[in-house]
């Protein structure tokens, strides 16, 4: 781990961000769990999927 985080860490313990911006970080994370436990239970609509072809490079 690089010092840069040590401070960021340090900075934050003397500054807490304030309780809106914890709950917009914990509505966000949420979204994506959630988003996540709906591709992986009930998959992910055709619609949706990125079709998959062959790419590979033949000079």
């Amino acid at each position: 781990m690089s010092p840069h985080w040590f401070f960021r860490m340090a900075r934050w313990a003397r500054n807490p961000p304030s309780p809106q911006k914890v709950k917009f970080v914990l509505i966000i994370v949420g979204i994506c769990f959630a988003i996540a436990a709906v591709e992986h239970f009930i998959g992910w609509p055709d619609a949706l999927k990125v079709d998959r072809r062959d790419f590979r490079f033949r000079p």
